[in-house]
């Protein structure tokens, strides 16, 4: 169209080009290993009009340009997974807003919550995940077209939307697969830490949650064995992203302006990312969607009267003890074994007014109806 505007194409020959290429988009067997790439292998299949289209082009800013809208729908599905997710664990926490549990600090018994309150954390990390990859696909909006091999055309074309300020950054400018992977990587920072609770939950030491057997595997050897596999998977690919946004950030740290061949390095990491991403998050939905609550045991374990000890020194505080000495008398209480439960003690459903109920309705708000 830019080509056409400029009368470097008849309106005829765009619209041979626009019909042609949506039929190699639909069948792209006419590639050939002979092709030197995919600008190349188009330009032939294009035939004679195909000589014309690299006007005022170059391989530098076409791939930056391909690159970007890429990881444009990187970004997309990387943000509706994360939102199926989001609305499954949604779900399993507002059918668990009242169930209490212990909540937990250096992995020790703390202070009895609600399993919905837990669970609503689960959703925080995954919302400032959206927010991530939302940041990401802003980055990537931005056209490379018309930066050419790096000083742009002596023809005048007219500008792409978005066009980017400077013709040398444009065709060198990676960052935006940089906040593609890093979103990626804190994400499975969150998957992994999401796994890693699931993992404990499950085990006979816990026995907080049952695995369905449909997001679970049997042992080879022990036949009683149900193994949380896929909660371990996602945790394991939390390094592998971690890794890739390493790796890409060592191989552009020293690359001169403006392209180099080492950018041809940019791809593997993102592609791999992305089909990490869609899976893991797959599967971690199906996974909790399939979770089953043992309330009872919970319960027992939210009894420890221990727990209650921040009561009881907030409620010396309320007849106006100062808190430090309140926390030191209870806490001689606890190692001489003569605390006792407070009467009125009630699990931590959330902060805030409103309590848990609120905050569902706000979570839902925020994923449901923003969808």
């Amino acid at each position: 169209g830019r080509l056409a505007a400029a009368g470097l194409l008849t309106a005829e020959e765009l619209d041979e080009v626009e019909a042609r290429l949506a039929e190699i988009a639909q069948d792209p067997s006419g590639y050939l290993d002979s092709d030197e790439d995919v600008h190349s292998a188009i330009e032939r299949l294009l035939g004679d009009v195909g000589r014309k289209i690299h006007a005022g082009r170059s391989r530098n800013d076409q791939v930056a340009a391909a690159f970007r809208l890429y990881v444009l729908d990187a970004c997309a599905e990387a943000r509706e997974a994360i939102d199926a997710l989001a609305l499954v664990v949604l779900s399993f926490a507002e059918a668990e807003a009242e169930t209490v549990m212990p909540g937990y600090t250096h992995m020790q018994r703390a202070q009895p919550v609600t399993l919905g309150h837990h669970l609503l954390a689960w959703v925080e990390m995954l919302d400032r995940d959206r927010t991530r990859f939302a940041a990401a696909a802003e980055a990537a909006a931005e056209s490379p077209l018309g930066a050419g091999a790096l000083a742009g055309s002596t023809l005048e074309l007219p500008p792409p939307p978005r066009q980017m300020r400077n013709s040398i950054d444009a065709v060198a400018d990676r960052d935006f697969a940089l906040d593609y992977l890093y979103a990626a990587a804190v994400l499975f920072t969150h998957l992994s830490r999401i796994g890693e609770e699931i993992v404990l939950w499950a085990t006979s030491e816990f026995g907080f949650v049952r695995l369905p057997e449909s997001a679970a595997t049997g042992s080879s050897m022990m036949p009683q064995k149900l193994n949380p596999d896929v909660a371990e998977l996602a945790r394991g690919k939390a390094g592998t992203a971690i890794g890739r946004l390493t790796g890409l950030l060592a191989t552009v740290k020293g690359l001169p302006l403006a392209y180099d061949r080492d950018l041809q390095e940019d791809k593997t990491p993102v592609f791999a990312t992305r089909r990490d991403t869609r899976l893991a998050l797959e599967a971690l939905t199906m996974l909790v969607s399939g979770l089953e609550v043992d309330r009872a045991r919970l319960a027992k374990a939210a009894a420890d009267p221990l727990l209650l000890a921040t009561d009881a020194a907030e409620a010396l505080v309320r007849q106006g003890i100062p808190f430090r000495d309140a926390h030191e008398e209870v806490a001689t209480r606890v190692r001489e074994g003569t605390f006792r439960r407070p009467r009125k003690a009630a699990a931590r459903s959330a902060p805030g007014p409103g309590g848990i109920r609120a905050a569902l309705d706000e979570a839902r708000h925020r994923f449901v109806d923003n969808l």
